[in-house]
């Protein structure tokens, strides 16, 4: 296994669409099977399914176990190995909750408020009122992360913020509690910055999401991705077919520079700025890219989705797992801080 950890996930919202492919999925793969020269993994990959941070914007988890397994069954079909690749449920790791509560006397309400990714949430989600547990969800994630000592978190530069102050919650414990042997029991981890995070929805105006109905799932079948393609928006200047146009500012065409490439792209590209190529005949040509990639996806999907019983103990097993470790770091914790047998001077 390799010396450096990376903990990453998703909040269980169901199926998932193209933006986490590219956003998450498809680094997520590529870290868990990076291998050095001499054939050692570079990463060590765990990957959360954050149920609790779910709580933070509603209150209903009626659905949350369905959504659960329907996510999992996306990242099982993205490529996302369990056998190297712990995954598990943040709700059946009681750590998670503890460290939790011991990070939120390490920072201070007015920090949290200053985060600029809490003001963009409030705005978007145009929220009257903030919870406590909203204003708290980068401490969680900051114990999510440090629970299994992360030294590397895979980030959309929107989420950089929470990185950073989960960077400062491991130097603030460290700087007041040393650990016998260990020393600092904390890493400060490391933003990685994905370079698809911000795939735009199929409407142009914002990224991917089933809130906006702007998505294509990675479920989606070729009939469903070239009827939602049909819909995407492209440039307003380009009416008519031979009307030049500016891929550029197209989201079709942003669709092809991840899904086409190549010398086929440069064509595509070439034929839109000449107007030689319509957008009903650039949008047919990109779903059919789409939907050849997400072929194997949904093959993989079928599979684990006639074997149910197998994704549930995926998950058990994983959780198990996360359990061990997250116990071990605990238990770090608890004696760097004096906290529990190790504080006490006489034999009760």
């Amino acid at each position: 296994m390799g010396t450096l950890r990376i903990l990453s996930g998703m909040r269980p919202t169901g199926k998932l669409h193209l933006g986490h492919y590219t956003g998450a999925l498809e680094n997520w793969v590529e870290q868990q099977n990076l291998l050095d020269e001499n054939g050692s993994r570079v990463y060590e990959t765990c990957f959360l399914i954050a149920d609790y941070h779910n709580l933070t914007t509603s209150l209903d988890t009626g659905e949350i176990y369905t959504h659960t397994i329907d996510m999992l069954i996306d990242w099982l079909a993205a490529g996302v190995d369990p056998e190297k690749s712990p995954v598990f449920r943040q709700s059946q790791v009681k750590e998670h909750a503890e460290l939790f509560l011991i990070f939120s006397m390490l920072i201070t309400s007015s920090r949290l408020e200053r985060n600029p990714t809490l003001k963009e949430q409030v705005r978007d989600l145009n929220m009257e009122s903030l919870v406590y547990g909203h204003l708290g969800y980068p401490v969680l994630q900051a114990a999510d992360i440090l629970l299994y000592k992360g030294n590397v978190v895979p980030v959309g530069e929107d989420q950089i913020p929470h990185v950073e102050i989960t960077r400062e919650i491991a130097r603030k414990f460290n700087n007041h509690y040393s650990h016998p042997v260990v020393g600092e029991v904390f890493p400060e981890p490391e933003p990685k910055i994905t370079k698809f995070s911000r795939l735009v929805g199929l409407d142009g105006k914002a990224k991917m999401s089933k809130s906006l109905g702007n998505t294509i799932f990675l479920s989606d079948t070729p009939d469903e991705v070239q009827k939602k393609m049909r819909n995407a928006v492209t440039d307003t200047q380009k009416i008519r077919k031979n009307d030049p146009g500016r891929p550029e500012i197209c989201t079709v065409f942003s669709y092809h520079e991840k899904f086409t490439g190549g010398e086929d792209l440069a064509c595509i590209e070439a034929g839109c700025r000449s107007g030689s190529l319509g957008c009903v005949d650039c949008k047919k040509l990109c779903a059919e890219n789409i939907s050849k990639e997400l072929a194997p996806l949904i093959e993989k999907r079928r599979y684990y989705e006639t074997n149910l019983d197998l994704v549930k103990n995926i998950l058990i097993e994983g959780e198990n797992k996360a359990r061990e470790i997250a116990g071990h770091t605990m238990q770090e914790v608890r004696s760097a801080m004096q906290l529990g047998e190790t504080s006490f001077s006489r034999n009760y």
